[in-house]
C-alpha cells in the first residue's frame, strides 16, 4: 500500500528493512524535515490544503506539486493508492471474522486519532525540529496545533465505528515528559487534544489511549476527562499507579511486558498474569493485554500461558 504512491517515510518489510519485521518509520534529519519552519503560516492558514498540496508531494516519490508538470506516475499514484487502500480496508471484515471465530479475538479499535503536537513531531517537523520550534517559535507551534484540531477530529470521526462498539485509537508518541517539558504538555499537547476527546465523547465514541512509553507523569490530567470516555492502555508506565489514578473512571488494559512474553519463561508469565488480575482487575474494568503490539518474537508458549492463566484467574 505504501509503495503504491512511493511513500518515503515508511521502511517496508522486504524492501527497506528485513522481511520478517514490521514496517518502520524513517524520520529525516532536521535539515530535511518534510515541513521547513517557514511553512508554518501556510499550515496554519489551511491545514488540509497544505497537507494535500505541499506535504504530500514531498513525502511521495510519484505525486507532483500543483503547478508542476503532470506525469502519468502522478495520475497512477492516486489510482493505485485508492485501489490499495480499498483492498486493504476491505480485507478487515473477513480478517476480523476469522479472528473472532477461529481465535476468539474480537476487534478492538476503529478509526484513528493523533494529537496535533504528535503530528507536528512525527510527520512534519521531525522530533528535533519540533524541539527547536518549541523554543524558537512557540507561538507558531501553538497556532499550528490549534489549526489542525478540526482536521484531526474529522479524520477520527470519519473512521469511527458507526455502531459505537469499539473505541477510536489514539497512538500517543512523543508528547509526554521527558520527551517534552511539563509546560509543553500543559500549554500545548493537552489543550489541543482534550477538546477533541470531549467532542468525540459527545458523539458517543470512546477513545483508546494507547500510551506508548511512560505517561505516568500525566495521569492526573487524563483523570480530568468524563467517566468512561477513554480506555487507558499501559505500556511502560506503572499499571498500579494508573489503576489508583484512573481505575475508578476508566477501563485499563495492557501491562504485560513484551520483553517477558519474548524472553521470559512460561511460569514467569503465569505469575505476572496472576499478579495483575489480583491487583487491578478485582473490580472489573481491566482488559488483559501485552504492553505493546505483539510481534513475531513473542514465544507461542508464552502467549498460550497468557491466555490460559487469564481464563484461570480472571473469573469473578
Amino acid at each position: 500500500m505504501t509503495q503504491a504512491i512511493g511513500l518515503k517515510y515508511y521502511g517496508d518489510p522486504g524492501i527497506h528493512v528485513p522481511p520478517n519485521v514490521g514496517f518502520q518509520y524513517r524520520e529525516p534529519p532536521e535539515e530535511k524535515a518534510w515541513m521547513p519552519p517557514e511553512d508554518y503560516d501556510a499550515l496554519i492558514a489551511d491545514p488540509t490544503g497544505y497537507l494535500f498540496n505541499t506535504w504530500l508531494p514531498r513525502v511521495s516519490a510519484d505525486v507532483v506539486a500543483p503547478g508542476a508538470t503532470n506525469t502519468m506516475r502522478n495520475n497512477l499514484s492516486f489510482l493505485k493508492g485508492g485501489m490499495a487502500m480499498l483492498s486493504y480496508f476491505s480485507s478487515f471484515g473477513e480478517a476480523n471474522r476469522r479472528l473472532r471465530e477461529e481465535c476468539g479475538v474480537a476487534p478492538a479499535i476503529a478509526g484513528i486519532l493523533k494529537a496535533p503536537l504528535d503530528i507536528l513531531g512525527d510527520k512534519l517537523r521531525g522530533f528535533m525540529g519540533l524541539c527547536m520550534d518549541l523554543m524558537e517559535r512557540r507561538d507558531k507551534v501553538i497556532a499550528a496545533c490549534e489549526a489542525m484540531m478540526p482536521h484531526l477530529y474529522h479524520t477520527a470521526l470519519a473512521g469511527a465505528d458507526p455502531n459505537h462498539e469499539v473505541p477510536i485509537a489514539i497512538w500517543m508518541h512523543r508528547g509526554c515528559v521527558p520527551l517534552v517539558s511539563p509546560d509543553d504538555f500543559n500549554d500545548i499537547y493537552w489543550p489541543t487534544l482534550k477538546p477533541i476527546i470531549l467532542e468525540l465523547w459527545k458523539q458517543g465514541h470512546q477513545v483508546l489511549f494507547y500510551a506508548e512509553g511512560n505517561w505516568d507523569y500525566h495521569l492526573d490530567a487524563f483523570a480530568e476527562l468524563p467517566d468512561g470516555c477513554i480506555v487507558y492502555h499501559v505500556d511502560r508506565g506503572d499499571l498500579l499507579k494508573a489503576h489508583r489514578t484512573l481505575g475508578h473512571k476508566f477501563c485499563l488494559s495492557g501491562g504485560i511486558s513484551n520483553v517477558l512474553l519474548s524472553y521470559g519463561k512460561p511460569e514467569q508469565v503465569r505469575a505476572r498474569v496472576k499478579e495483575v488480575i489480583e491487583q487491578v482487575a478485582g473490580d472489573g474494568g481491566y482488559i488483559m493485554d501485552a504492553s505493546a503490539i505483539v510481534m513475531n518474537d513473542a514465544k507461542p508458549e508464552n502467549m498460550r500461558v497468557l491466555t490460559e492463566a487469564t481464563r484461570e484467574y480472571g473469573v469473578y
